[in-house]
């Protein structure tokens, strides 16, 4: 059961959800700066505590995402307890994500990508959107600290792209935003190749290579749209355009 979030429910613009600590910064950590930036709230919500990963203990991920928390500037950050590598689609699984989004009532979820490398990561992909839309419907109930809970459906579902190369539906100019956002990612440190600890084991992520390619990556992604950097986006339903000028601007806007 969730511990960390209790009582009236907590209105956030955008809720962004990773199967691991680090998921969430490595892959929307400069569009959710961004979001904060125009002013709007931003929680995350990690599904695991990261506890099967080669390097860092429970604590130091939880330390980790605290660190990472007060240099984004979250409003919010939750920690479910659902199993690494034991992230299974069960009715108690999905019943947890259900009961953040209706604290959370976000108007944008982010989640992890649909095909992706870690089996987590596709798990999580799964059951944070059909969460979302299960979230909305009137008689499925869910209570949190005692109190029944209202049905919320998020307008907007975005799937960040992590490690496979997807093709975006939208990208997002994260210029401003985007070595900021790399403060947020260095805080998980006990993940990420130091050089005083150059000798230790290296996985996919602790080579000194990784931060390089996933600044490569921004810089690719910001190239498509002729920008600096750029952060790329699955999206299973179609954007509405309401405002033409805001969506093309001219050159002057």
């Amino acid at each position: 059961m969730i511990s960390q979030i209790n009582g009236a429910p907590e209105k956030v613009y955008a809720l962004a959800f990773g199967a691991h600590p680090d998921d969430v910064e490595l892959s929307c950590g400069a569009t959710l700066l961004k979001i904060i930036d125009e002013g709007n709230d931003v929680a995350v919500c990690d599904l695991t505590k990261g506890e099967m990963g080669t390097y860092g203990s429970a604590e130091t991920r939880k330390a980790e995402a605290d660190k990472a928390t007060r240099i984004m500037g979250y409003r919010f950050r939750v920690t479910l307890d659902l199993g690494d590598s034991k992230l299974f689609y069960t009715e108690e699984n999905l019943a947890e994500i259900i009961r953040v989004i209706r604290h959370f009532k976000p108007d944008v979820v982010f989640a992890n990508a649909t095909d992706e490398r870690h089996p987590d990561h596709m798990k999580a992909s799964k059951l944070v959107s059909d969460a979302v839309y299960y979230a909305g419907l009137q008689q499925l109930r869910s209570d949190l600290a005692g109190v029944r809970q209202e049905p919320h459906r998020p307008r907007h579902l975005l799937h960040y792209i992590q490690f496979k190369h997807l093709e975006p539906d939208i990208i997002v100019d994260v210029s401003d935003t985007f070595v900021k956002s790399k403060k947020g990612v260095l805080a998980f440190e006990s993940q990420f190749y130091r050089e005083d600890r150059a000798d230790e084991q290296k996985t996919l992520i602790k080579r000194k290579e990784f931060l390089t390619a996933l600044e490569a990556r921004s810089r690719y992604f910001g190239e498509q749209i002729g920008v600096m950097y750029g952060e790329g986006f699955l999206c299973p339903s179609k954007i509405a355009v309401h405002s033409f000028k805001t969506s093309f601007p001219g050159m002057n806007t």
